[in-house]
């Protein structure tokens, strides 16, 4: 009995330590960046939303809650979720990832499924009448864990050869393409090129290959300039903004005149003018010229380096880790997060054509949010097998 009773001790104690040592330190670091930004971002919301909110809703908060419910709340679920998985179970359901995906891009095409959600893209899916959500924003962390899976599956051998590496890669993220420009949605097609580009370099791409598919890129996107005349109109303004300032540049106008008022102290929160219905998609991809506006330059600033922080931490963390898929993984996540945030502040500081490209954490938008939080659940469940 007292020997039964000593193997009992011995194997809960086994299990504790195993336990610990599955369940390590996170890399508190780099979640202090996201809660930071996903902090700064719902205050933001607050303040950029008020006017429209009102105004549609006859509450100055009603859509600050929305995002709290539809975004916040269930993000942080996901994240206790995601964080308390094993990410290496998540790689054995990679062929699922790539086919979900597809799934759901073709889902927005059904009638009485796909919506346009008062949007000129046809990019939600309404579930009952009851809710929707955004799939391209879904598809984003399932591409990066399909590709992460591929890629570490193959090796680099394979990887970089033109028939088993360059030729499949650009079939996967040709169909994921076509299907989001169908919608369409030139600005999620940035990102989701980029993320794949991104992880396709990790993963031991030549510089030819990758070349190759910037090029053909590039010639995609002029074909698609060509045929829409928006898109040119907005080419044409970046090139110069002052060609149209009551037409097709009154938005990047707009966004120059809420950053420039804004100095470097600011206007003070909740004290925008260009809210008031003067700038276009104040809580969508122009909040960064609203907080600008309010909180001046050195908050913008701010807001910045915490980007650059998260790019330098994601990548001293794929830089720790022993096995290539959680390198991916990582190098796909803060791709997609600092990628993200660099096209749309490029675009409201006239760097880039405005592409409604959303600030990660900070824009209005559940499914983002709440899919954002998700992956950083899975960089907190990576950062703390390392620990």
């Amino acid at each position: 009995m007292k020997r039964f009773h000593f193997k009992q001790s011995k194997k809960k104690l086994t299990s504790r330590l195993n336990l610990e040592k599955i369940l390590g330190k996170p890399d508190y670091f780099l979640l202090g960046i996201f809660g930071l930004i996903t902090v700064f971002g719902l205050i933001m919301l607050s303040s950029a939303s008020a006017v429209e909110s009102y105004r549609n809703f006859g509450s100055t908060y009603y859509l600050f809650w929305h995002q709290v419910v539809s975004g916040f709340i269930p993000g942080v679920a996901f994240f206790f979720v995601f964080a308390a998985i094993p990410y290496r179970r998540l790689e054995k359901y990679t062929v699922w990832f790539f086919i979900i995906s597809l799934i759901l891009l073709l889902l927005v095409f059904l009638p009485g499924i796909g919506s346009n959600n008062g949007s000129s893209a046809k990019s939600w899916i309404n579930v009952f009448g009851l809710f929707s959500f955004q799939p391209a924003e879904i598809v984003k962390l399932f591409l990066i864990l399909g590709l992460a899976g591929w890629f570490s599956y193959r090796g680099r051998e394979l990887n970089n050869d033109f028939w088993n590496g360059l030729v499949p890669f650009a079939v996967i993220l040709g169909l994921i393409s076509l299907l989001v420009v169908m919608q369409p949605d030139l600005g999620t097609l940035i990102i989701i090129v980029s993320i794949s580009l991104a992880v396709y370099f990790t993963a031991g791409a030549r510089f030819t290959h990758i070349l190759w598919l910037i090029l053909g890129g590039l010639a995609a996107f002029g074909i698609l300039v060509i045929q829409a005349p928006y898109r040119a109109a907005r080419l044409l303004t970046f090139l110069n903004p002052k060609i149209d300032p009551q037409g097709i540049g009154y938005h990047i106008n707009q966004a120059f005149l809420a950053i420039g008022s804004g100095g470097f102290f600011g206007l003070g929160f909740g004290q925008s003018r260009q809210k008031f219905a003067y700038l276009p998609e104040v809580m969508g991809d122009s909040i960064f010229a609203i907080i600008a506006e309010e909180l001046g330059f050195i908050f913008a600033v701010a807001l910045i380096g915490l980007f650059i922080l998260l790019a330098w931490r994601g990548l001293k963390l794929a830089q720790a880790v022993s096995d290539d898929y959680a390198r991916f993984v990582i190098i796909g996540i803060t791709s997609w997060f600092v990628l993200q945030a660099f096209f749309n502040i490029a675009a409201m500081i006239g760097l880039m054509p405005l592409t409604g490209i959303p600030l990660p954490f900070v824009s209005y938008g559940g499914t983002a949010l709440a899919a954002s939080l998700a992956a950083v659940g899975i960089l907190a469940n990576i950062s703390r097998e390392i620990s």
